[in-house]
């Protein structure tokens, strides 16, 4: 176990120094700090975007297109996909430009998100049209409630129903909801995104197979391995409290990375408060989350959650806890508890609860 330490995630920070160019961003942008989306949707923009171009060009071919190919696979899923990916969560939850420049906040989802496999619209219907409204309960498509979440074969059942099933889940949901707006977004990106990839396999297939095709695959087990870790401790008792349902991840390199991800708890209870906000929100509701057992990680993320659960090394997820309010004994109680949080729900037991 651990015990709270002094917080090293990022915040906003009012001194520090603002250059020309900041100056000239931040007329465009409706935060100020949002500032840091700027300089890596630059640098995506003028690295992956033409490297992604060149891989289409027919000139290019032998070596030069497999050496072109290992440099994009490599900035695409070792340097940028995690920013990338929680930089479109952020701007999924909070309006990146002004609406003066609305147009501009199309640019992510339709240009730059394909890259990594995000096909337009989609994300954003699924996790502000469904996602967050349902809160991971049974009405979330998406949900891990009914797995048991330290199980491989569990997730790659998961993962499996995700990939046949979760669009035309998706879409149902949404007509059932009278979120017809947001159903109609969804099939037009899904509809132009294949479209546009059908037509690119008669073009260049190794290309289209590399920057549009291996994206979305590799894309989508890695969303859901993320809601799978984040969503992996959940008390039956009470699987609508988002202290019970969530988990928070404190001091990792992960959230200098990803925009403060790890703090999932305060996202669900608070979804449109900004990336910067959350280390001190923490810190003001620490009582909360010790009154709610809520479970929190110290030097750990998502990942290493992951791996843990399908390794069953309780005892690494009981070194990294937090034992907030000094709640358990040693390790063998935190074990007991976390143990507790992975199990199934089976859907009769909420049907009960709800009664």
């Amino acid at each position: 176990m651990k015990y709270l330490a002094a917080l090293t995630d990022p915040v906003y920070d009012q001194t520090a120094p603002v250059s020309r160019l900041d100056a000239f961003f931040l007329e465009y942008l409706q935060d100020k700090r949002d500032l840091p989306f700027v300089y890596l949707t630059l640098q995506i923009s003028f690295t992956l975007l033409p490297l992604a171009i060149l891989l289409f060009v027919p000139a290019v071919t032998g070596w030069v297109w497999w050496a072109v190919l290992a440099v994009y696979m490599g900035l695409s899923n070792a340097r940028f996909r995690g920013p990338y990916g929680l930089m479109q969560h952020c701007t999924s939850h909070r309006v990146f430009f002004k609406k003066k420049y609305g147009y501009l906040n199309h640019y992510l989802p339709w240009v730059i998100g394909p890259l990594f496999g995000q096909t337009p619209e989609t994300y954003f219907t699924h996790h502000l049209g469904m996602h967050h409204p349902e809160n991971n309960l049974p009405d979330d498509e998406s949900s891990t409630m009914f797995y048991q979440r330290d199980s491989l074969q569990s997730f790659l059942q998961y993962l499996g129903d995700f990939f046949v099933q979760g669009l035309p889940k998706l879409a149902r949901y949404l007509t059932r909801r009278n979120k017809l707006t947001l159903r109609h977004r969804l099939v037009r990106g899904e509809s132009i995104y294949l479209v546009v990839t059908l037509a690119l396999c008669f073009v260049n297939l190794p290309a289209t197979i590399a920057v549009f095709i291996f994206p979305v695959v590799m894309g989508r087990v890695v969303m859901m391995l993320g809601n799978w870790s984040q969503h992996a401790f959940i008390d039956a008792n009470a699987p609508d409290n988002c202290y019970k349902n969530s988990v928070t991840c404190i001091n990792t390199n992960y959230n200098h990375k990803c925009w403060n991800d790890g703090y999932h708890i305060s996202h669900h209870l608070r979804p449109a408060m900004h990336w910067t906000d959350h280390p001190h929100h923490f810190q003001q509701n620490v009582q909360q989350y010790a009154q709610n057992d809520a479970i929190v990680f110290d030097g750990i993320h998502f990942l290493h959650i992951f791996a843990y659960l399908m390794t069953k090394r309780y005892d690494l997820l009981a070194k990294n806890f937090v034992n907030l309010g000094e709640r358990y004994a040693d390790d063998a109680a935190v074990i007991e508890l976390l143990k507790s949080r992975t199990q199934r729900i089976a859907r009769p037991v909420l049907v009960a609860q709800a009664a």
